[in-house]
């Protein structure tokens, strides 16, 4: 027995190394002709049923029997099979593959490959709005209003719905930081510029909901924007009738940079609106990101940007033409007075981050946010409202209301805002868990003083016997000193079976306020899978709570003080709304006639509780100030991408949606935001035979949205405004650039690309509604004039690239 056992324990021990040569490990990095990693690519081991997929970072595993020849194909959507024959796998070996793009390359046209889409986030492409027709003067959120469950009613406005949610309910990362916007712009031309700028972006991310747990406490989207870290020399320079912009970047060993400058006004598309005035927008911003790298595994980066902007409005006259052909109305009004508003914005921010190997990576950030915002105005108007001109007889009927009114405001409103937090990531097989903390700092300081007289044949409204009355007025004077504590850890695991390839992300978010002593936690999850028997196909399902935490503007409930006048008391009852999100949703891609398709649609069902309800006049709102609703929001989105034309992208969105809130219990009213129905159109084509010449198409149709009288609430009734109806068209002319002889030469050695470009702003010259200008007869009866948005106008640009 001693002897079998001893013969035994050595068969054994010489076995292991025999069984050890059996299995190889291949892995390595996959990536495209510029050098990026490209994920989701199939690895397969020819003849056999073993494979894997690359990872975010274009890594990959597969294991091989040792000793034999070997084939591994790589194979992905968009790019060219590749196949790699090793003759004998004796032992573990690193295999780096670069696959090819299988587009055509027509020119200076290239179509960019379709990436699968596992989670609810999907990729922009920031350099498609360089050429895109855009009457807000160039941004990242002209081209996401095109995108499925996004709208706009607004063109001068890079403010946009998401779902049926408030323009409050998106939050915007740059470079991994929140950014903040102005809180009293209450009309899309004082607005002026977005805060990113497209000409330093190098990736955009974007997510229409069940979007992840590292994301803040929103309840409808997020925009994750990521800036240049340019690898040589580059820079551009725009010049049109809407402004100008240049940003230059460069990169020399450990130190990189890129800054902007961006100068806008609106003046002559202004000009296109039914009021006779002289507009006077100027709206100008520097913004710079510099990175550097002291030691190989560490690097500081650092982001500054600077923006004012100015608005001066001195109106004259107005008239305007509304109501149906059996109905037509005519308003006209003198004006006297004038407008001045001043918004003046700091940010700065600055990381930290140090890897501690390739796999894992802890960083540390600090912002702050500043802001000096001042609105004024004093602006008298005579008017007339009368039927149209009677074409049977030549004379005009008698008017039916005469009056004045009177709007006054002086309101200013200074923030602070001041963000410490750490971060950090790292990757374990086929796990990536990712967590971070921040802490808040807000002061905020508002004043509030505005009114508005109305009277009607020499009545002041409402009317009070011997006393003079205001129709309306609002007063604060309020500071808020607050604290937030924020949190989340997640982890994003991917693992394969015979049926397919899974991802899984899942991760939890706190977030505790001090001003109404609310603790909220969030648990989000989303599954993303792509089948074997099909792998044109992915699904995604996702699911979780989405809490808004109140911000300022939230906070503020009009009261009535003793003498009648509305006061603004901040509510430290009110607490976050909450949104539970379910979203099943898939994509099928697809090659026909040698080109780039993918379709995509996605089902959403969003629970709303708590609900804080508004109203919308133009881009302002208005919070009730109390949680007194609840709600929910049902639809489909679709969209259809590809090369409609070869070597381009373009792609068509379609939604459908109905979003409702019940107020206090007692009637159900439509959302502030739920237009029904969305149509979006992103096109892009060039001149056959001759690509110097390109067209850039925008079109939005989507339904109206629900409107009441001022100082009204949804329930005590409402009415629909027109359809929101728009087509901008863009020609760009490349006058020089590629293999030009001349770009040889003298200067234009320095210069890559010359383009000059004509725009047609709302081609067919639609008059859509921005909100209502309101006057009130003696009776106390009510008319909403529209207030139309910009005509048709051309734009002239020139772009130079070196």
């Amino acid at each position: 027995m001693k002897i079998r056992a001893i013969a035994a324990l050595l068969f054994i021990l010489l076995s292991i190394p025999i069984f050890g040569q059996g299995r190889a490990k291949i892995t390595g990095f996959i990536r495209d002709a510029d050098g990026n990693p490209l994920e989701l690519v199939n690895i397969r081991v020819k003849n056999t049923l073993n494979g894997a997929m690359s990872n975010d970072k274009g890594f990959y595993s597969v294991t091989v029997s040792a000793g034999d020849s070997v084939t591994i194909i790589y194979s992905c959507l968009g790019y060219q099979k590749s196949e790699r024959i090793i003759p004998v796998v004796s032992k573990d070996m690193r295999l780096n593959v670069m696959m090819h793009s299988a587009s055509l390359e027509l020119g200076e046209v290239v179509a960019t490959a379709i990436r699968k889409q596992t989670t609810t986030l999907e990729t922009l492409n920031a350099d498609k709005v360089k050429l895109l027709p855009d009457p807000a003067g160039g941004s990242i959120e002209s081209l996401v209003v095109t995108y499925a469950g996004v709208s706009t009613n607004n063109e001068l406005s890079s403010q946009y719905s998401v779902r049926g949610g408030s323009y409050d309910e998106n939050i915007v990362y740059v470079n991994g930081m929140e950014v903040f916007r102005p809180l009293l712009i209450r009309s899309g031309q004082q607005e002026g510029l977005s805060f990113i700028n497209p000409d330093m972006t190098e990736s955009v991310n974007f997510s229409a909901g069940g979007f992840e747990a590292r994301y803040g406490d929103k309840m409808s989207s997020v925009l994750d924007i990521t800036y240049k870290k340019p690898k040589a020399f580059e820079g551009s320079a725009t010049a049109s009738f809407m402004g100008a912009n240049a940003y230059v970047g460069s990169s020399s060993g450990k130190f990189t940079q890129v800054t902007g400058i961006r100068y806008k006004t609106s003046r002559s598309l202004l000009k296109t609106t039914d009021t006779d005035a002289e507009f006077d927008p100027n709206f100008i911003d520097a913004q710079t990101y510099i990175t550097y790298k002291p030691a190989p595994k560490w690097e500081v980066n650092v982001l500054g940007n600077i923006a004012t902007n100015n608005f001066r409005f001195t109106p004259y006259s107005r008239e305007t033409s509304f109501g149906t052909i059996n109905d037509a109305k005519k308003f006209k009004v003198y004006f006297n007075g004038r407008e001045r508003d001043k918004f003046e914005t700091l940010y700065g921010a600055f990381t930290l981050k140090h890897n501690l190997n390739e796999n894992s990576e802890i960083g540390f950030q600090t912002s702050a946010f500043s802001s000096k915002e001042e609105e004024g105005y004093d602006i008298a108007g005579e008017y007339w409202l009368k039927d149209a001109e009677d074409t049977g007889n030549g004379q005009e009927i008698e008017s039916l209301e005469v009056g004045r009114n009177h709007e006054h405001a002086r309101n200013r409103l200074r923030s602070n805002i001041i963000n410490v937090g750490h971060y950090g990531n790292i990757r374990y097989k086929s796990n990536t868990i990712r967590w971070g903390a921040t802490v808040q700092l807000e002061k905020i300081n508002d004043k509030i003083s505005e009114w508005e007289k109305r009277d009607s044949s020499g009545y002041s409204l409402p009317q009070g016997g011997g006393t003079t009355n205001v129709i309306s007025n609002l007063f604060s004077d309020n500071e808020l000193n607050s604290t937030r504590i924020m949190g989340y850890i997640q982890d994003a695991f991917k693992f394969r079976t015979e049926q397919g390839m899974f991802t899984i992300v899942g991760g939890i978010r706190g977030n505790y306020w001090n001003f109404n002593k609310e603790f909220i936690f969030s648990p989000r999850a989303s599954v993303g899978f792509i089948p074997n028997a099909n792998q044109n196909l992915t699904f995604r399902l996702a699911s979780g709570v989405y809490y808004q935490s109140p911000f300022y503007k939230e906070l503020r409930k009009t009261v009535q003080d003793k003498a009648g006048n509305s006061v603004i008391e901040l509510n430290k009852d009110l607490k976050s709304q909450r949104s539970i999100h379910f979203i099943l949703g898939s994509d099928y891609t697809f090659r026909a006639v040698d080109r780039n398709f993918k379709f995509s649609t996605d089902l959403y069902y969003k629970k709303l509780d708590n609900l804080n309800p508004y109203t919308i006049d133009n881009v302002k709102i208005r919070y009730y100030g109390e949680n007194c609703a609840k709600g929910h929001a049902l639809g489909v989105d679709f969209k259809f991408f590809g090369e409609f034309v070869p070597g381009t992208d373009s792609w068509i969105s379609f939604s459908l949606m109905k979003a409702e809130q019940t107020i206090r219990n007692t009637v159900t009213v439509p959302m502030p935001n739920s237009q029904g129905y969305n149509v979006s159109l992103f096109f892009q084509d060039y001149f056959p035979g001759y690509k110097r010449i390109k067209l850039n198409l925008k079109g939005v149709l989507s339904g109206g949205l629900p409107v009441t009288a001022p100082r009204k609430g949804y329930e005590e009734g409402y009415f629909r405004t027109p359809a929101y109806k728009r087509v901008d068209l863009g020609f760009s002319y490349q006058l020089a650039g590629g293999t030009d002889e001349f770009m040889n030469r003298g200067i234009f050695g320095y210069l890559k690309n010359i383009w000059l470009g004509l725009d047609i702003f709302n081609l067919f010259d639609m008059k859509n509604t921005s909100s209502y200008y309101w006057i009130t007869n003696i009776d106390n009866q009510q008319y909403a004039i529209p207030n139309y948005l910009t005509g048709r106008q051309l734009n002239l640009r020139l772009i130079v690239d070196f």
